[in-house]
């Protein structure tokens, strides 16, 4: 007699469709009931301490609790945007820059450890032990003109194919500085993390 298996639960499910498992580190979290950077750049950065969270609660179809663009519908496919550590760590070392700050970049999520721009068009999930976030990679999140005084001279160009990827919610849950799992449609190589990503050109 063949043995009966049990078909799979939701979550089990869920879990292979995202076979590749990565440790990564969470090192910055923005918020924001404002936007920042509006209008042409000034030569002064605008204020903006109070938007950097140690954890941000996302919800599925919505968006990132507390956020500007949380809700509305011209935004559904970028409610949450995702930036690698490593893209602005590559940029500093081209403009010898020194360090630059990364959560400068205006992106809800940075992480360390992932290569951010693989994920374009890919299902994927961060889990810091407080409810697997899902998201659906999409367009990148191109820079704006106003990292040349954020972050360096240079750096609106130098940015150009990893400035991050804006990403729909697809499951609730809460992201938390330090360390979380990721899980990925497709397989990812950390050690691209910082490399730019350009179209291809037209034959």
């Amino acid at each position: 007699m063949l043995p009966v298996v049990s078909p799979p639960t939701g979550a089990e499910m869920a879990i292979s469709a995202l076979p590749h498992v990565y440790d990564v580190e969470i090192v910055g979290l923005v918020a924001s009931p404002a936007h920042r950077y509006d209008g042409r750049p000034g030569p002064a950065l605008p204020q903006q301490d109070g938007d950097r969270r140690t954890e941000v609660e996302v919800r599925a179809g919505h968006g990132v609790v507390g956020d500007r663009y949380a809700g509305r519908p011209a935004h559904r496919d970028a409610q949450v945007t995702v930036l690698a550590a490593e893209a602005v760590d590559a940029l500093a070392a081209e403009l010898g820059a020194g360090p630059l700050d990364p959560l400068l970049a205006r992106r809800t999520v940075v992480l360390r450890g992932a290569e951010v721009e693989a994920l374009r068009g890919q299902e994927f999930s961060l889990d810091c032990g407080a409810g697997e976030v899902r998201l659906r990679g999409g367009r990148p999140a191109n820079p704006c003109a106003w990292l040349d005084t954020a972050l360096a001279p240079g750096a609106h160009r130098g940015l150009r194919g990893r400035a991050g990827i804006r990403c729909a919610a697809l499951r609730d849950g809460v992201l938390r500085l330090g360390p979380a799992v990721l899980r990925s449609a497709v397989p990812l190589d950390p050690a691209a993390a910082g490399r730019a990503v350009r179209p291809a050109r037209p034959r």
